[in-house]
């Protein structure tokens, strides 16, 4: 088993309503910042773009009444990074969850580096949903 931490952040407005804002996956490089300088082309199912460390594919789930935002990047030679991510009602508002699995290859230092972008990245995403 990967270890694994689930990163979560409230956000004052109805999960339901999040979830219409955020689930299409052009929505996805507004708050990601591993997407944010690429273009994130559909090829049928599958959506391309450059990541940090070069060519990704990306297959996201699709729009569920469940509040959930799951997707599995390709990286390249077959490694398949599955990120499982949820909104969730938390009170009036949303929470948001996404887990990150420290990948086989990975160092310690490198998956604490991961966990901050992601916070940065969630905390992007709270100030984009949440903007007057």
């Amino acid at each position: 088993m990967l270890e694994a931490k689930t990163l979560s952040i409230s956000i004052p407005r109805p999960w339901r309503d999040l979830y219409e804002a955020i689930w299409r996956p052009e929505f996805v490089p507004k708050w990601a910042s591993g997407l944010s300088q690429s273009n994130l082309t559909q090829d049928g199912e599958i959506w391309t773009a450059q990541g940090p460390e070069g060519p990704i594919r990306i297959r996201f789930s699709d729009r569920n009444p469940y509040g959930i935002l799951d997707h599995t990047v390709d990286i390249g030679a077959g490694a398949l990074v599955y990120v499982p991510m949820r909104v969730l009602a938390n009170g009036d508002g949303a929470e948001v969850m996404l887990t990150v699995f420290r990948q086989l290859s990975m160092t310690a230092q490198k998956f604490a580096a991961d966990l901050q972008w992601v916070e940065h990245d969630l905390q992007a995403l709270k100030a984009l949903t949440t903007q007057g």
